[in-house]
């Protein structure tokens, strides 16, 4: 089969083609896995920080790729949750021990032996991948398979950052950033909270523009003051001072949800200029995303079908995972990238 793969870590102000095309063995499923051939997978921000660094692979090579969408093509015993032409989906949530008192509560993503689609096994950057049959999700027919693809992680980490921000309807709701998973937020967010005032900070005038046609009320810069103090907000961006920015909009008793794997250091220093009174004083909350559970993904896509959410994608071939991913890095972003694999 063909997939792209990560050899090393490296600097992607650097280094334009970062994955290589290989040619390799088909997986074979273990014990209650399945092998899934892929048609398609999402390029994410996270594929970024593996490469650079921020989150490495415990090993090399290792195939990226954790927005899959394809078919089962072969259950290995104790898979038996699916037949053979199923269509499924697969999320960074590749495995967790189940038994913990995380997994038992249904929070797999704080189990300690939690294990990434992409980075700590093989991923969709491939024709085919295996994972665990219980990690593995149905995906509703509403959706295409290129649309299916950024709701596994873009939609789903942004359904988790929603549900974690505590909205309460009226209230006012900041989008920090407006990529792949913004640009789904605010279509839930839209839909959930109706009575709710929606306002984005992105860096990018095409961004802004964007997010207005979504539904802004307003869309301004990341260092901008909003015209309304913010209820809730939610922070995709991958820098500090986003951090540092929103807090300042943040009403008395607001809260700020972190949606990031992983922070870059390029702007660290912004946080030098955190003021206790003006950005967290008056019983202001910031709450960190890790990783997305089960549930998550069972209760988004659901939501997704029901609601007719819509991703904007632009389709790579396998062989353009580079320059989708180097694309993703200056910021050249309208929606979700996704790879379209067979």
């Amino acid at each position: 089969m063909k997939a792209m793969v990560i050899d090393r870590v490296c600097d992607l102000t650097c280094e334009k083609e970062p994955l290589r095309l290989v040619d390799m063995p088909v997986p074979s499923p273990g014990p209650g896995e399945v092998l899934v051939r892929v048609s398609a997978c999402g390029v994410c921000h996270t594929e970024l920080d593996e490469i650079e660094g921020r989150t490495p692979p415990p090993r090399f090579p290792v195939i990226p790729g954790h927005q899959v969408i394809g078919f089962v093509e072969a259950c290995a015993e104790g898979a038996g949750r699916f037949a053979v032409g199923d269509r499924v989906g697969v999320a960074w949530i590749y495995s967790a021990c189940g038994m913990c008192k995380f997994c038992r509560q249904g929070d797999e993503n704080l189990c300690d032996r939690f294990l990434a689609t992409g980075r700590d096994a093989n991923g969709g950057y491939a024709e085919y991948m295996t994972v665990p049959g219980s990690f593995a999700f149905p995906v509703p027919e509403t959706f295409s398979d290129i649309e299916a693809a950024p709701l596994l992680c873009a939609g789903t980490i942004g359904y988790r950052s929603l549900r974690l921000a505590q909205v309460t309807d009226g209230d006012n709701i900041g989008l920090v950033g407006f990529g792949a998973s913004a640009h789904l937020v605010i279509q839930m967010a839209r839909h959930m909270y109706p009575a709710s005032k929606i306002f984005v900070f992105a860096r990018s005038a095409g961004e802004q523009e964007f997010a207005r046609e979504l539904g802004a009320v307003w869309a301004g810069d990341t260092v901008d003051t909003s015209p309304e103090k913010i209820d809730r907000a939610i922070d995709t961006t991958p820098v500090w001072g986003t951090i540092v920015h929103a807090l300042k909009n943040l009403e008395r008793g607001g809260r700020l949800v972190v949606n990031a794997i992983r922070k870059e250091e390029i702007d660290k220093k912004e946080l030098l200029g955190l003021s206790y009174p003006e950005h967290l004083w008056l019983e202001k909350e910031i709450k960190s995303v890790a990783n997305v559970a089960s549930r998550d993904v069972r209760e988004f896509l659901e939501l997704a079908s029901r609601m007719q959410i819509r991703p904007e994608v632009e389709v790579f071939p396998l062989e353009g995972a580079n320059r989708a991913l180097i694309e993703l890095k200056e910021r050249k972003i309208r929606g979700a990238k996704v790879l379209k694999i067979t």
